[in-house]
């Protein structure tokens, strides 16, 4: 058994921006289900301040911190797992309470002390670790928010032997965000001549780079796919970033996220109008129809739907829609669902394709929970055009649903689905290279030409539903590699 400390800055549902949050929730409570002892460690933000439903238990008075010149104090604070399950063996949660740090609308700002916060959270984790009396064999950090805890680990808490053999791992989650901070910020580290271990070039330039820290001291490093894990050591997708992983790819392990197969199961899916599975599709039919008149399109047999739920951010690449969508509209009786929102020229694109194709096309600005299900539900093709790609999820929600994922052949798309080969019936769905608007209506196209054939387009719907993207899988790869480097401490004794 292993004993695991999950640091993060987001935990579904209870704190949560994008991705990361999901995999906080659903990652330790894999491993714990594996027989790992497993406690996460989150900021008590003002979301769970107010939570008037959930029991806290106070574990610790007053922990005062001293960050250079300033002293803040925190209190432990444990809470019951967010787990579906309350029967099932489930982590523990600690919550690093510092109101004055994050008693605040939103998870993240844009205020000066942002490094002060996310350092608050790094130190309460170790802390707390203390206060336990607990010594986890692994720190598993995630993203720039946590990233100094290894470093911090070595330096500023070296001297306590309760983390002798503590090893880190540092999860990279999308490495466009490194958290960049001017060098003001140093004398919050607390680094003394450890400021030395530093990254002296950035210093010189006036910054410190959290991620590029905990890259250097992390004893292991994951991304959440193993093509992104390659392609982050790229300058093409390294973020600057690309010469430091090239150097440590001895250490950096890919490993894609799974999904949470209670949820997104459409043989239990309450959210949608009809269940289906794979060996009674009849149901799908029923969602299609259902979703279009929900967006006000008219239903019609013979006509696929095109489905896209995103973020409307340049990451997922929708400038290749510019030219490519009309095209596709103006060429095809097919029908295009798309709920998003982001940034206004995305927005702005939409709303006018929605006007220029009133009865093909319809557009849903924001966010609704239930419709991103009817979508996934009753679309027959999902489209993610994506510059760039850690990991992504739907394309993984959309196999389950039976909808066949059209995606860039980047990052985690590439290593969740395969091409669909007519010869040999094997694949499950459609991606493209190029990323251009001739890229997308190529692979487009070929989506809408399966489709016209019933019995390859049953073949690879078949092919779609029957993959496994449980946790259970990428959990114990994430054991592995944790009982691994545990045992590699243990020798160095």
């Amino acid at each position: 058994m292993l004993k695991i400390c999950f640091v993060t800055s987001e935990l579904a549902p209870l704190a949560k921006v994008g991705g990361l949050a999901d995999v906080s929730q659903a990652l330790p409570a894999a491993l714990a289900q594996l027989g790992h002892d497993v406690r996460v460690i989150l900021p008590r933000y003002r979301e769970l301040k107010t939570d008037s439903d959930r029991q806290f238990v106070n574990l610790d008075n007053t922990i005062a911190l001293e960050f250079g010149s300033r002293a803040h104090s925190f209190q432990i604070l444990e809470t019951d797992f967010p787990d579906k399950d309350p029967s099932s063996q489930a982590p523990r949660l600690f919550l690093v309470d510092c109101p004055e740090l994050f008693d605040r609308t939103g998870i993240y700002g844009n205020q000066a002390d942002e490094h002060l916060r996310f350092l608050m959270l790094s130190r309460g984790a170790i802390e707390i670790c203390q206060r336990l009396k607990w010594a986890p064999d692994i720190f598993h950090v995630n993203d720039w928010q946590t990233a100094m805890l290894p470093l911090l680990l070595k330096t500023v808490y070296g001297w306590d032997s309760l983390f002798h053999s503590t090893r880190s791992v540092l999860t990279i989650h999308n490495i466009g965000h490194q958290g960049i901070f001017p060098t003001d910020v140093l004398e919050d580290l607390n680094l003394g001549d450890a400021e030395t271990l530093l990254h002296q070039q950035d210093l010189s330039e006036g910054h410190i780079n959290f991620l590029k820290t905990g890259l250097l001291y992390s004893d292991l490093l994951t991304a959440v796919s193993p093509t992104y894990a390659k392609e982050i050591q790229t300058s093409e997708y390294g973020m600057g970033l690309e010469h430091l992983l090239s150097a440590r790819r001895s250490v950096l392990h890919g490993i894609v996220n799974g999904i949470d197969t209670e949820v997104w199961n459409p043989s239990t899916d309450n959210l949608i109008p009809a269940q289906f599975s794979a060996a009674d599709r009849s149901g799908k039919q029923h969602n299609k129809f259902s979703l279009l008149e929900t967006m006000g399109l008219e239903p019609n047999h013979s006509a696929p739907v095109i489905g896209i739920v995103s973020r409307l951010t340049a990451q997922k690449g929708f400038e290749t829609l510019y030219e490519s969508m009309p095209i596709l509209l103006s060429e095809n009786d097919v029908r295009l669902v798309v709920l998003g929102s982001g940034q206004p020229e995305y927005t702005r694109f939409f709303q006018t394709l929605q006007t220029q194709f009133s009865d093909k096309m319809a557009f849903h600005d924001g966010f609704n929970n239930k419709l991103a299900h009817l979508i996934e539900a009753g679309s027959d093709i999902f489209l993610m055009p994506s510059r760039y790609e850690p990991c992504g999820l739907n394309q993984m929600y959309s196999q389950n649903y039976g909808t066949i994922p059209v995606v860039r052949n980047t990052g985690g798309l590439a290593d969740t689905v395969s091409q669909y080969d007519e010869t040999t019936g094997q694949g499950t769905g459609i991606l493209f290279d190029d990323f251009t608007n001739q890229g997308v209506l190529w692979a487009v196209r070929r989506a809408l030409e399966l489709y016209q054939d019933p019995e390859q387009w049953y073949q690879l719907v078949s092919n779609a539903m029957f993959q496994d993207f449980s946790w259970n899988k990428s959990a114990q790869q994430y054991a592995q590699i944790f009982e691994r480097l545990s045992n590699l401490s243990v020798l160095k004794r």
